[in-house]
């Protein structure tokens, strides 16, 4: 042990830390999603005149500590210290005792960066499931409290909070359906506890393909589809068999029946090429079984592809 202290020592350059990666970034170690917080950024009041008109240009962007996906933003309300916008956004939350909603608000500017008017944070652990909690926010510079700057009066900020938790994931769906899309039981009545028209969350992680190979050049990367919405997995280069390992989210107002999802497997040049793009193969995977059973795992047989398949599995959590 005295050897290893001292080893160990030796790669310090006091008083700087050194780091040391236990658990790597990948899906198998994240956290996975408990919960959708919904948030209603209502308005502001009193907010910081940054133009020389004596006037700005606000929008918020809102988002969840520890979540690597881009932040919401609201809509820009020009010339208005007070302004009203009434929009509502979801995120996905995977530690609801850990977490804070941080929010900021930029003046906006057509041309360089935007100024900041004012933050704040709400931890998570304030919110009791299910129940909308409104908040009148003074805004401060930053969340250090010996900054003298954070005296001075920024204006308020006005959000409606919403922490609503995953049911259980063994409740499941199955049986037939009435016109309102709620489960019939034996005796031919519809069972109201266990209604399958609810918000909830599409969670998509693509693990892998196999045999996949372009003409021109074998780069794979995949695309997902859904809802309107695109996701694009990492591109590695020089392989028939890529893992990826890379999950994508797709937040939902009802469960997506008689819907699918869509898949592409794709190749991109990274160097000196003629053909900068091939499509490697698709599929399109119906995801009524995802809705009944709560998850899917398998591998499918990609459409022009000669041997392709895609390694994906599927999970819907429903609110």
């Amino acid at each position: 042990m005295d050897t290893i202290r001292r080893r160990v020592a030796s790669l310090y350059l006091w008083p700087q830390n050194f780091e040391i990666q236990i658990l790597s970034g990948s899906v198998g170690t994240m956290k996975k999603p408990v919960g959708i917080l919904q948030v209603k950024v209502v308005r502001a009041l009193n907010l910081l005149k940054m133009d020389l008109l004596g006037t700005s240009d606000p929008y918020v962007k809102l988002s969840l500590s520890g979540d690597r996906l881009p932040s919401k933003k609201t809509s820009i309300k020009m010339k208005n210290l007070n302004p009203e916008w009434n929009e509502d956004f979801k995120l996905t939350v995977k530690e609801p005792q850990c977490q804070v909603l941080q929010l900021h608000v930029y003046d906006w500017e057509k041309v360089g960066a935007h100024d900041k008017l004012g933050m704040q944070v709400v931890p998570l652990r304030l919110l009791s499931p299910h129940q909308t909690k409104g908040l009148t926010l003074n805004l401060v510079k930053n969340m250090n409290p010996n900054d003298p700057q954070n005296k001075k009066s920024r204006g308020k900020l006005e959000v409606e909070l919403t922490f609503k938790p995953f049911r259980e994931d063994n409740e499941r769906f199955s049986g037939p359906l009435n016109r309102n899309g709620i489960k019939i039981n034996t005796v031919g009545k519809a069972s109201e506890d266990v209604p399958i028209h609810r918000a909830g969350l599409l969670l998509v992680l693509l693990q892998g393909a196999e045999d996949v190979e372009g003409k021109h050049h074998s780069n794979p990367y995949a695309l997902v589809t859904f809802g309107g919405e695109q996701k694009k997995t990492k591109l590695i280069k020089k392989t028939r068999d890529p893992c990826w390992n890379e999950e994508f989210q797709f937040v939902l107002e009802q469960a997506p029946l008689k819907e699918k999802i869509h898949i592409e497997v794709m190749s991109k040049r990274t160097g000196f090429c003629l053909h900068r793009k091939e499509l490697l193969g698709h599929v399109d995977i119906n995801l009524d079984d995802v809705v009944y059973n709560g998850r899917i795992n398998e591998k499918y047989n990609l459409i022009n592809s000669r041997n392709g398949v895609i390694h994906v599995e599927i999970r819907w959590r429903v609110i």
